[in-house]
């Protein structure tokens, strides 16, 4: 479940500045969107999702290159960098978000389960960061990350000029 009032007070904030969002999901397999368009009213904020589930999904849709995957792999932050940078270019939004991780179950010695890559895309630039939410199972990994996500578009939101 998500925090209904973070959520709120993201699309009020976003409302009153005149900013619109968009999110870059992988993971997550559009959660933040579903719940961002639970609230009545979203469309005037939230602009589009890209569920980028596959990477040719990541290379189509949001212009992940194909060598950047191949090099880092998906669950990494020059992969989250790219997705945010192309859901941004490939939208109305001024911020963006975007989710690449591993749910679980399952891992790898250099990947774990419950590691997340986040990025945030501005018009002023793009952050990463990865967050390890651990073994904690795939549901909550996944509620975790949206969650997260959120938070991050609040965070963005709240240092945003209106335009």
């Amino acid at each position: 479940m998500t925090d209904q009032r973070a959520v709120v007070e993201l699309l009020d904030l976003c409302r009153t500045k005149g900013l619109r969002v968009a999110t870059a999901e992988s993971c997550t397999g559009g959660m933040v969107g579903a719940w961002l368009t639970e609230v009545a009213g979203s469309s005037d904020v939230f602009d589009r999702g890209f569920i980028t589930y596959s990477n040719a999904a990541k290379q189509d849709m949001l212009g992940v290159s194909q060598a950047l995957l191949v090099s880092h792999g998906a669950v990494s932050e020059p992969v989250a960098h790219q997705m945010a940078k192309g859901a941004l270019a490939a939208s109305a939004a001024q911020i963006a978000v975007s989710i690449t991780g591993i749910a679980g179950p399952g891992g790898s010695e250099h990947k774990p389960e419950g590691r997340v890559c986040f990025g945030l895309a501005t018009r002023s630039g793009c952050t990463t960061e990865t967050v390890e939410f651990g073994a904690i199972g795939r549901d909550r990994v996944r509620r975790a990350a949206a969650a997260h996500a959120v938070s991050l578009l609040l965070t963005a939101a709240r240092q945003a000029d209106a335009r």
